[in-house]
């Protein structure tokens, strides 16, 4: 497979990322926080898997 330049051996795009990183610097030093993660997390879904977690943790060391 011929090297393409920009990309990593993976398909990376180095552009794409740099530019990532840059906003996400930029958002750091302002103030801001990244928010698309906060918007797609179901709270309730995270809170019952938690919960489920630590039920299953305490069962197996009643075990």
């Amino acid at each position: 497979m011929a090297k393409q330049p920009n990309k990593t051996a993976a398909g990376t795009n180095i552009q794409e990322v740099r530019q990532q990183n840059a906003q996400s610097a930029q958002a750091a030093q302002a103030g801001q926080f990244a928010t698309e993660f906060a918007a797609e997390t179901n709270v309730q879904q995270v809170k019952q898997q938690n919960a489920q977690a630590e039920a299953r943790k305490a069962q197996n060391v009643n075990q």
